[in-house]
């Protein structure tokens, strides 16, 4: 009886630190590395379709750096721009990163943007928006 309480102790202990363990992966304490798996883009017409994350100048891969407060194209994606992360807040189980891009120089393209990152699962959803067009990616990130 005694052996069988230690045995379920240690058990609820044991799930309680992985639980810990794996939460603290994606509140911004490390390194993420993300995916963006599908973009689609809307006209203010409410036309959407699915595009490439090169067809509207996103990298795929990325990295979201929390300490530097920036986030990094992977070299491999060919993009150099760096973003600024401007706002960071934490709400219902979610990490909230924003910041606005001003794009290409005498062009006017600028965007603001909102990424969700799931501090549960890694799951991420971004949007941005800009002159009559919005952006809508859906990906993950894992800790680096």
């Amino acid at each position: 009886m005694r052996k069988s309480k230690l045995i379920s102790v240690m058990f609820l202990f044991f799930c309680f630190i992985s639980l810990h363990v794996f939460a603290g992966d994606f509140d911004g304490t490390k390194p993420l590395l993300s995916a963006v798996i599908k973009v689609f883009e809307c006209s203010e017409n409410g036309d959407c379709k699915q595009v490439t994350p090169e067809n509207v100048g996103m990298p795929q891969f990325f990295i979201i750096d929390m300490n530097e407060k920036k986030i990094f194209p992977t070299k491999a994606s060919g993009i150099r721009n760096i973003s600024k992360i401007e706002n960071v807040e934490r709400v219902d189980g979610k990490l909230i990163l924003q910041g606005a891009e001003d794009g290409q120089m005498d062009v006017r393209d600028g965007t603001g943007w909102t990424i969700a990152i799931s501090e549960e699962t890694g799951k991420m959803v971004m949007t941005a928006s800009g002159d009559q067009v919005g952006f809508v990616a859906f990906g993950a990130c894992t800790p680096r």
